[in-house]
């Protein structure tokens, strides 16, 4: 079941900021979609799904350089203390940078980022516990993009969300993510 009460208050105070802009200020107009899901260390897996917003900025040398801000929503399942099977509710806000060789021309292109992300509830595992519910989202990956303007996109990204040693412990989690995006 999904426990969604300490999402409340990080949702109200969105929709209390986003109220008070201008409607011409910042468009919230998606740029695509996407599913993420794959394993982590010791019994851990995530699944979800995401919203996608392209930046105008860019940046050409050898390699394009651009960038999106993704808003996903992940389950996580995992091994529960008490045996088996606990889970909880992520939402994470992840700018990356991307990296497309031939100058943009190229199908493969190269990701980095770092974000921020919120777990509903307290991580503890019979191998680890998380000494916070706010943390880091690092992010590498790659991928290659297909279709007649490039909408799809298929990619694999390597994971690790901790909070950079804020709090203790901080053991840190790692997850090989597969993803699948469409762009509108």
């Amino acid at each position: 079941m999904m426990k969604t009460r300490n999402l409340a208050p990080l949702a109200a105070a969105a929709m209390l900021l986003l109220s008070t802009l201008p409607a011409h200020a910042l468009d919230l107009t998606p740029s695509g979609v996407e599913v993420i899901g794959g394993p982590g260390r010791q019994g851990t897996a995530q699944a979800g799904a995401g919203l996608l917003w392209d930046w105008s900025w860019r940046s050409q040398h050898a390699f394009l350089i651009t960038g999106q801000t993704e808003l996903i929503l992940t389950q996580w399942r995992y091994d529960a203390v008490n045996g088996g099977k606990d889970s909880l509710q992520q939402i994470t806000l992840l700018p990356m940078f991307r990296f497309v060789p031939e100058e943009g021309r190229s199908p493969f292109f190269l990701e980095l980022g770092i974000g921020a992300t919120y777990l509903t509830q307290h991580f503890e595992t019979p191998h680890k516990e998380f000494g916070s519910q706010w943390n880091f989202y690092d992010t590498l990956g790659g991928g290659y993009r297909f279709g007649t303007r490039g909408e799809h996109e298929v990619g694999l990204r390597l994971l690790h969300v901790s909070n950079a040693g804020l709090k203790k412990p901080n053991p840190g989690d790692e997850f090989l993510l597969l993803r699948y995006a469409y762009r509108f």
